[in-house]
């Protein structure tokens, strides 16, 4: 992988080997993973708000 590719990374891998990569990549890195968390939380919340529609629907 050479700088270009490194720079246009779009994806982590957990556990990758990180030695080889600068503090900017690093940060670029973080953004992305605390970006993915937002979405992840996202997804946990609407599959909360989807139970409990379904909850609210099957009470009588």
């Amino acid at each position: 992988m050479d700088d270009e590719d490194r720079k246009a990374a779009k994806s982590h891998e957990v556990g990758m080997v990180l030695d080889t990569l600068s503090v900017s990549e690093l940060e670029q890195r973080i953004a992305l993973l605390e970006a993915e968390i937002v979405r992840l939380r996202a997804a946990i919340d609407a599959r909360g708000n989807t139970r409990r529609a379904a909850e609210a629907a099957f009470k009588f």
